[in-house]
């Protein structure tokens, strides 16, 4: 018996090894609901916003670095999805997004809810394309699903709402053949840059997430080169941790001045697997060598002298092979390495974790040092957010998942969570959208609800998708929110007072988030007092299921930049006493 349009779909996610498909039921999607409900090894997560679907699949594609899959109706159903797909397309992420449309024969005549999905998803997608044919099927599904891992990116097949349950008259199962290819290099352009590395008297590595499958040959050849290895947040994930005897943090504004003066000192920088975005974050007058699987991103952010087109690992093993061994018993002509810039960005960054300690030290306010600190920026003695984050690191599972909400949540899980052991970490970092946290945590928890998923939440992210609490109620599924809850969008107050303007539409007036989540029948608790920190922490780690933990943090916390500069501090001084001559105007004083 032939099969529906809506079962050739179905059957093929099953056997592509999907587990759960992420949306919002409706008209168009019927056909493919129904065929879901039937289908034992598929579920069918229903969420109460599109966005938050979207997000959910592209987490759980990061995680498992399989294919990620959402749904959304007909015209907004499709639409809200949109958001989410630009998350995993800049993530460079496989996901599929099944898109709904009207019926065929309603095409182009400006039906109700009619929106040109070819069109809507020209910028998101590797491939899109809309079944106006039973027959198309399987090849159209075959084509999607392989550009969307092949080339590590969005795919949308829109099906209008009459095509679902038609039957295809030529039926055979889908064949994807799907054999990611390992390239390296040709010996010539390794040599050429083994030769730079190898004359170099001071290399800095600058590691990123295309370099995390290697990491015993990344490590290997930073020994080999007697080079401190600044990280991305991306790289935080297998490279953190004291395992690694190399790693001094990360660079750019959540960065620290450890890996900001390892990269300023080298004669010679060797990027692994990065395309960090920000130019300004890069030192002037470097050598530098790249090794990048796509060609397009080679010398995009920097000037290079050798750049080397190939998977990472494979590339670096070639490396090795090309570059002396100069070990003191084994130092040959050249003599051994000189280790002093290793050791000198080494010292400086365990420095900076000592003082980042004490900052995190939910006792710090009590000191005379810390006392005379929150009479300037804690007046109402809230919660610093680098204890939160520093007591969540230690207490969390050391093969939790992470997610984070872009903004201020970020910046504290970058200082203060690490990334030991078996941990995952996931979050909006190439895209930059808000409310990203909750339902990035929902995707990972559904892939396994044994394994502990912890959500560093804004309250503005929060609050931008709350419907979606109710997912993780209905679903069961025992994600752990930290809500870092400063009433404020706190990265854009940063970004005001460092270019000396008063902050201005970013107060947030909050609910008690606890009792919101207690209202929708998941566990919520409070925290206002510093002293109830740790075991607050403690008791939401351990309670089952979901909960939701809301922490006042303090708003006027300052995230100081790696290398700060004077018009930031200049700004920042103005700023400040701009919004001392306002709030004195508000109370009316003179």
């Amino acid at each position: 018996m032939a099969r529906t349009v809506a079962r050739v779909i179905v059957d093929a996610l099953s056997e592509l090894g999907v587990r759960q498909v992420f949306g919002v039921v409706g008209d168009a999607l019927n056909p493919l609901t129904d065929a879901l409900r039937t289908t034992e090894d598929l579920e069918w997560v229903g969420c109460r916003h599109e966005e938050a679907a979207a997000f959910a699949a592209s987490a759980q594609s990061q995680l498992s670095g399989t294919l990620g899959v959402c749904m959304g109706t007909v015209g907004p159903g499709s639409v809200h999805l949109l958001n989410g797909l630009y998350d995993a397309a800049k993530s460079r992420t496989p996901v599929l997004a099944v898109a709904g449309q009207v019926p065929l024969s309603e095409l182009g005549s400006d039906y109700f809810q009619e929106v040109d999905n070819d069109a809507l998803f020209s910028d998101v997608a590797v491939f899109r394309a809309t079944l106006t044919s039973p027959d198309q099927l399987p090849h159209l599904l075959e084509a999607a699903v392989r550009n969307a891992i092949g080339r590590k990116g969005v795919a949308v097949l829109t099906v209008p709402g009459d095509l679902g349950e038609r039957e295809v008259s030529t039926d055979r199962a889908a064949r994807f053949s799907l054999n990611p290819p390992v390239t390296r290099p040709e010996d010539a352009a390794v040599s050429r840059a083994a030769e730079l590395l190898d004359r170099a008297e001071r290399v800095t590595l600058l590691v990123g997430r295309g370099a995390r499958g290697a990491r015993e040959e990344v490590l290997a050849l930073a020994d080999r080169l007697a080079a401190p290895m600044v990280l991305t947040l991306k790289a935080k994930e297998g490279f953190e941790g004291d395992a690694n005897p190399f790693q001094v943090g990360q660079t750019g504004l959540i960065g620290n001045p450890a890996a900001a003066s390892a990269l300023q000192d080298a004669d010679t920088l060797l990027l692994l697997g990065t395309d960090f975005p920000y130019r300004e974050w890069y030192p002037e007058g470097k050598t530098v060598v790249q090794v990048d699987t796509e060609a397009a991103h080679i010398g995009r952010r920097v000037p290079v002298e050798a750049g080397l087109v190939g998977d990472t690992g494979a590339t670096v093993r070639a490396l090795l092979t090309h570059l002396p061994d100069r070990a003191d018993d084994a130092a040959g002509a050249d003599g051994p390495r000189d280790r002093s810039h290793l050791e000198k960005a080494r010292k400086r960054f365990e420095q900076w974790r000592t003082g980042q300690a004490r900052l995190a030290d939910p006792a710090h306010d009590k000191g005379l040092i810390g006392r005379l600190r929150s009479s300037f920026d804690n007046r109402s003695d809230d919660i610093r957010p680098e204890a939160l984050a520093s007591v969540v690191d230690r207490l969390a599972a050391d093969d939790a998942v992470f997610t984070s909400d872009t903004g201020m949540a970020t910046v504290w899980l970058s200082r203060f969570v690490e990334m030991r052991g078996e941990r995952r970490l996931i979050g909006s970092y190439n895209l930059g959208s808000m409310a990203n946290a909750m339902p990035q945590a929902l995707g990972a928890q559904c892939l396994d609800r044994e394994r502990q998923v912890v959500a560093f939440c804004g309250d503005g992210g929060l609050s931008m998708l709350l419907g979606d609490l109710m997912t993780l109620k209905t679903h069961r599924l025992p994600v752990k929110l930290v809500v870092f809850d400063n009433r404020r969008l706190g990265m854009v107050k940063l970004e005001q007072e460092q270019a000396g303007l008063p902050e201005f539409g970013t107060v947030l007036d909050n609910p008690d988030f606890a009792a919101v989540a207690e209202a929708m029948g998941i566990p919520g608790i409070r925290v206002t007092d510093p002293a109830d920190l740790e075991k607050s922490v403690r008791r939401a780690f351990g309670t089952p299921g979901p909960v939701l933990l809301d922490v006042l943090t303090n708003p006027d916390e300052v995230a100081v930049p790696a290398k700060p500069t004077v018009e930031q501090g200049w700004g920042f001084a103005v700023a400040k006493v701009k919004e001392i001559v306002r709030s004195h105007g508000d109370d009316g004083a003179a």
